[in-house]
């Protein structure tokens, strides 16, 4: 887009110009990342469309607008939107009991003390409610968090591994026999409260969880490359992933990136057993921007609609309970966690006062990430979406997010506030 048409968006060419360099000289020339795909979009069009460096630094693939990402927890906005597709048909309700579903969850306990095979625990203040899977305030936890002796229950039992064996069906078995990290309602926990959510969309549509978003969401609104797999024909457009350090590990290696998986002998050449509605999702650019534009665009894109915007508008408005931010409710060790002035809705982190988390955005804008480094969020008081696929192991090693934010409200030269 030339100069005239970026500053009828009210934005800088220079300025998003920046952003490609700011990458490219910090992140790819340094080979920190293989590469990346950047886009921005604002007022119904592309400000920024960048593609750099490789999608497999040992074959040389050059990274291609149509490249194919793991977006891992990117998957949990796609499986909050297709429960909640079934909240406006009144097959589910947000405060129905999960144990109105999960009958073996009726009376989980809370911890109280002791470890695996021997865990003691206490009754619960309140059932878990629906509302609780989509907030992350539901007691359930990742074992890869590494905090509590319950986390140390899911590893040993393997729940919500993406790359072990096993079944949705036998992960909520295994949750019935686990106690809660605590009461629903009293903290905030990331967790597999979203891989739940998609056992739940079995449950209640009567059609396999992946069925139901390919048929009711991906179909709809031209998905093509989204799925749990990544098939024979696609693979040559598959990205490897690569990683510093182990996954939620605190200490970056000086090694730099090696690695991880590679596209041609990865577990998502095949269907797996275990589909993952918290982060099991391949996707591509323009498909998740499609996604993303649907949001923005109130539920509705191209004719095609999800969801209602009164629906929209209760997903992205802060639902952890009392109104606060997420470091005052959560326990978890997650990055996000820590940012002051963002709360929680149903699916998404929400900005509730942008001037407490000291970087730019919007209050209202809504966002979530992947644990390959990914990043998207929505700016409707903007009318904008960002959207950053990359793909390197874990989020947390480098502070791209917050870079990558402040260098494109910065590029904006008109706001709509």
């Amino acid at each position: 887009m030339g100069r005239e048409g970026l500053e009828k968006q009210g934005m800088s060419c220079e300025r998003l110009a920046r952003i490609e360099r700011f990458l490219e000289e910090n992140y790819v020339a340094t080979g920190t990342l293989a590469g990346a795909v950047t886009q921005v979009w604002r007022h119904g069009e592309f400000a920024l469309n960048s593609v750099l460096g490789l999608a497999d630094r040992e074959r040389q693939t050059p990274m291609a607008e149509d490249s194919i990402f793991r977006i891992y927890s990117m998957t949990k906005p796609v499986t909050s939107v297709a429960i909640m597709m079934l909240v406006e048909e009144c097959k589910i309700a947000l405060d129905d009991p999960v144990s109105k579903y999960i009958p073996s969850w009726e009376k989980l306990g809370v911890y109280a003390g002791g470890f695996m095979e021997s865990f003691q625990t206490r009754a619960s203040a309140r059932p878990m409610r629906v509302v609780d899977l989509l907030r992350h305030t539901s007691g359930l936890t990742y074992g890869f968090q590494q905090n509590t002796n319950v986390d140390a229950g899911y590893r040993k039992l393997k729940v919500g591994e993406l790359a072990t064996a096993g079944t949705l069906d036998e992960m909520i078995e295994k949750l019935a026999t686990l106690p809660l990290e605590f009461s629903p309602g009293d903290a905030w926990n990331y967790s597999v409260s979203t891989d739940v959510l998609g056992y739940l969309v079995g449950e209640v549509s009567g059609m396999a969880f992946e069925d139901f978003l390919k048929t009711r969401i991906f179909d709809p609104l031209g998905m093509v490359d989204t799925a749990f797999y990544v098939p024979q024909e696609k693979v040559s457009r598959f990205c490897a992933c690569y990683a510093i350090g182990a996954l939620g590990s605190k200490v970056v290696s000086e090694k730099g990136p090696e690695l991880q998986d590679d596209p041609y002998t990865s577990p998502y050449r095949e269907p797996p057993s275990f589909v993952s509605g918290g982060g099991g999702l391949v996707s591509t650019a323009a498909d998740y921007m499609r996604f993303s534009r649907m949001l923005l665009q109130g539920g509705a894109l191209d004719g095609v609609r999800l969801l209602g915007p009164k629906t929209i508008e209760l997903m992205t408005a802060n639902h952890l309970p009392g109104g606060v931010d997420l470091p005052r409710l959560s326990r978890s060790m997650f990055t996000e966690a820590t940012y002051e002035g963002v709360g929680f809705g149903l699916g998404f982190a929400t900005t509730i006062a942008p001037a407490s988390t000291l970087i730019p955005g919007s209050a209202g804008d809504f966002f979530w990430g992947g644990a390959a480094s990914t990043f998207f969020w929505v700016d409707p008081r903007e009318d904008m979406i960002v959207l950053f696929l990359t793909q390197l192991l874990p989020s947390t090693a480098y502070p791209i997010r917050r870079q990558l934010r402040t260098l494109v409200y910065s590029a904006i030269t008109e706001c709509e506030s």
